[in-house]
């Protein structure tokens, strides 16, 4: 996860530079988000034919090899060149980072204690501490580009990342599934109304965090921030992966500890099916009220910029007990014989609107600014909304 925030950074930031336009920035990660939601759905049954361990691995040894295969990327190539390459090396990391969050996530179900709230607790644990040390790739990505430039940056990252890849063959605790031979990849299709609904909220939910996240705040800020000078692009650098950072901290410290602001404990599921409705409707004010003050704002300014800071820090939190909703509820929703299928799918959902987001980011900014990205982040968390009100206690299911 540090890599995987460290990276998009560094590629976002370093070929923003290079004069690429917001589409064209939005398409260098087209191929992540793609090769997401192709991974996702199948890395399910990939762990369920051959065990959790061996899809951990694969995806460590796999973004290693996409650092390496980046440091190749030559300034003499076209734009065309450019693109094309960035995106299919995004493509191997893409693969990378779900292989290893599908088995981390699936193990979590096998691992977890399942009284006192303690799946809750413990998904809520591990997906915050990932979100957090995501956070922290984007600072370290911003900082590396402007401190070391782009070929050491993605090196050392190489290298840091193969240590980490060594300390997790060595420490990896027995007891995770070895695989069944007799798996069909049919079943990674989900018969379940939950999981098939809760899917298709946590598409728009993501969906709607990405059309402003990938492309359209950073680009703003850059605008914001720079003049064009050397001094003023570095400083924007390090301003904008430490607000990426910050963002992506605290969303990641919210969803640790979400169980505790949602008394997790002691809520039965119908409780938690409530508040899951009613946090998703929460979230949807945040970017409609954002919308509307960017879009009747003249020029940027101070107090707007600073205002739209605290208006997506409050977006992050919120969005953070949403997020660790869903992951209680597809882990709850599941069972044992399943769980490494319904979460690839589900996850599969999630990288789906990651991948509408960040095409709509691009083409958003493109068309009408940073207006019209938070617009549209309000209409698909609606979506998401009514995707979640479908969700029914299991006994009922």
């Amino acid at each position: 996860m540090l890599t995987d925030g460290a990276l998009r950074m560094l590629v976002l930031l370093h070929f923003h530079t290079l004069g690429f336009s917001p589409v064209q920035l939005a398409y260098l990660f087209v191929l992540y988000e793609i090769a997401g939601v192709v991974t996702n759905l199948s890395a399910g049954w990939i762990a369920a034919r051959f065990g959790l361990t061996s899809t951990l691995y694969a995806g460590l040894s796999l973004q290693v090899i996409a650092l390496l295969a980046l440091t190749q990327l030559d300034p003499a190539w076209s734009v065309t060149a450019s693109v094309v390459f960035v995106m299919l090396v995004q493509g191997l990391s893409g693969v990378a980072k779900d292989l290893a969050k599908m088995s981390s996530k699936s193990a979590v179900k096998l691992l977890a204690p399942t009284t006192g709230g303690g799946l809750f607790r413990w998904v809520a644990l591990l997906t915050g501490s990932k979100n957090a040390v995501k956070g922290a790739g984007f600072l370290l990505g911003a900082g590396m580009l402007a401190l070391l430039g782009f070929v050491p940056s993605t090196l050392v990252m190489a290298a840091i990342l193969f240590v980490i890849l060594i300390g997790v063959i060595i420490g990896m605790p027995a007891g995770l599934p070895v695989g069944r031979k007799d798996a069909k990849f049919t079943e990674v299709l989900s018969k379940n109304r939950n999981i098939n609904w809760l899917s298709a909220a946590r598409l728009f939910l993501f969906g709607a965090r990405d059309v402003w996240f990938v492309v359209g705040i950073p680009i703003y800020f850059y605008a914001v921030l720079s003049d064009g000078s050397v001094e003023s692009k570095r400083d924007a650098f390090f301003m904008i992966g430490s607000f990426m950072a910050v963002w992506t901290i605290l969303y990641g410290a919210v969803q640790g500890w979400a169980p505790r602001i949602l008394q997790a404990a002691s809520r039965t599921e119908g409780e938690t099916l409530t508040q899951a409705r009613h946090w998703n409707l929460a979230l949807v004010v945040v970017p409609a009220l954002l919308a509307a003050l960017v879009w009747i704002t003249p020029a940027p300014s101070a107090t707007l910029t600073l205002t739209i800071v605290t208006g997506l820090l409050i977006f992050g939190a919120i969005f953070a007990v949403n997020s660790a909703l869903h992951s209680y509820l597809i882990l709850s929703f599941t069972d044992a014989k399943r769980v490494t299928m319904d979460v690839g799918f589900y996850y599969m959902a999630n990288a789906a609107g990651r991948l509408v987001g960040t095409l709509l980011s691009g083409f958003t900014y493109q068309i009408g600014g940073l207006a019209l990205c938070l617009a549209t982040a309000a209409v698909m968390l609606a979506l998401s909304a009514f995707g979640t009100a479908q969700l029914r206690p299991t006994q009922t299911s």
